[in-house]
């Protein structure tokens, strides 16, 4: 274990900001389990947006959470003032001894830096591209993409690392509410699964169409799998991806079982935390299987290299492209080739050769990942 910096030995309560997604906020949690057993007296608070806040009650180390729609980021919605900035201002002065500002490389972190410095909070911790002079005193120089590269749950344990938190164990690591483990395994058992029998779970949407594989090439791969290695599939998703996947259903003409816009997040854990694989595209679901030590497949658009599964066995199935790290939400070729590439019998053959690596798997120790090269 490294040693804690001084000014941050006594720290009592630490505000996190992460101003970002579901599957953002899952890939810093072991960053802030660092914080939380690196300071076992402190405090900790969770400043994120909507999306960011849902899978909060799954963590562990969080103590609060303040939802925050910031005026800099991309999904907020416009405001006519500041009124409800300088109220969240107000809340958070004089609140927290340290401030820990969470971003990915291509983001400004100014300007929550500049929030917490008006917010008085003595220590303020980021990765930053130009000189911040007074808005951080503590300053890691953004290195990336210039230099390298990494993994996005990396790039947050490293900054805290700067202040001398570390781990032993850098897995994602989710709690699940008994309640929703007894309510997922009910229900399944009502539209007559058997847990008995070989199964896997497919989550086929995804919020980016740039990162979403061709419904029917999930339907051919699903029929196979249920056909040929007896596999019983359920399928997952958000309400509005209900249609998708009755589409797939329908498309793949074998038996399977929906949850589709039925689960809340916690019976979406449970659901992962029992089953044998995940078949997904990249996205959160993705980080939940990895929090909760499930294997996945998972088919990877080259929109960028950060977000492959952490710390579980997996597959990343992809098509190499010229194209490749557009960093784009929609396909600015129009083409897809590093999904529409990828052909279902690939993807049929990186789920059983996982079923047959992991069968039986236990989360022990996390395996070597896989990145696209």
């Amino acid at each position: 274990m490294s040693q804690l910096t001084q000014e941050w030995q006594s720290v009592q309560r630490i505000l996190c900001v992460r101003l970002d997604t579901l599957g953002d906020v899952l890939m810093t949690t072991p960053a802030i389990r660092a914080l939380k057993e690196s300071l076992p007296q402190s405090t900790l608070t969770l400043l994120t947006s909507p999306f960011g806040a849902e899978p909060t009650r799954l963590i562990p180390e969080i103590d609060e959470v303040i939802v925050y729609e910031s005026p800099w980021v991309k999904a907020s919605p416009a405001r006519a003032d500041s009124q409800y900035d300088r109220q969240l201002l107000e809340k958070m002065r004089g609140c927290y001894d340290a401030a820990v500002i969470f971003t990915v490389y291509s983001q400004n972190p100014l300007p929550a830096a500049m929030l917490c410095y008006l917010a008085d909070i003595p220590l303020r911790l980021a990765y930053c591209r130009e000189n911040p002079y007074h808005l951080l005193t503590h300053w890691v120089r953004e290195t990336e993409p210039e230099q390298s590269i990494r993994h996005e749950v990396r790039r947050q344990l490293d900054l805290v690392q700067f202040i001398g938190c570390a781990l032993q164990d850098e897995r994602i690591r989710l709690r699940i509410p008994e309640g929703d483990r007894l309510r997922v395994q009910d229900r399944l058992r009502m539209q007559g699964f058997d847990f008995a029998q070989p199964w896997m779970v497919l989550h086929p949407g995804v919020t980016a169409p740039s990162r979403q594989y061709f419904p029917e090439g999930y339907a051919l791969a699903a029929r196979q799998l249920a056909l040929e290695d007896g596999l019983q599939i359920i399928f997952t998703g958000s309400p509005k991806e209900v249609g998708l996947v009755e589409y797939i259903r329908k498309e793949m003409s074998a038996r399977s079982y929906s949850r589709a816009g039925q689960l809340s997040l916690g019976e979406l854990g449970a659901l992962l935390e029992q089953a044998p694989l995940l078949l997904s595209n990249n996205t959160g679901p993705v980080h939940i299987a990895a929090g909760v030590g499930t294997p996945v497949v998972d088919i990877y658009a080259l929109t960028n290299p950060q977000h492959t599964p952490w710390g579980v066995p997996n597959r990343v199935v992809f098509h190499d492209v010229p194209c490749k790290y557009c960093y784009k939400s929609v396909c600015p070729l129009g083409h897809h080739n590093c999904l529409q590439l990828v052909t279902p019998t690939e993807v049929v053959q990186a789920v059983r050769e996982l079923l047959v690596e992991t069968k039986p798997y236990s989360p022990t120790a996390p395996p070597p990942l896989s990145f696209p090269g």
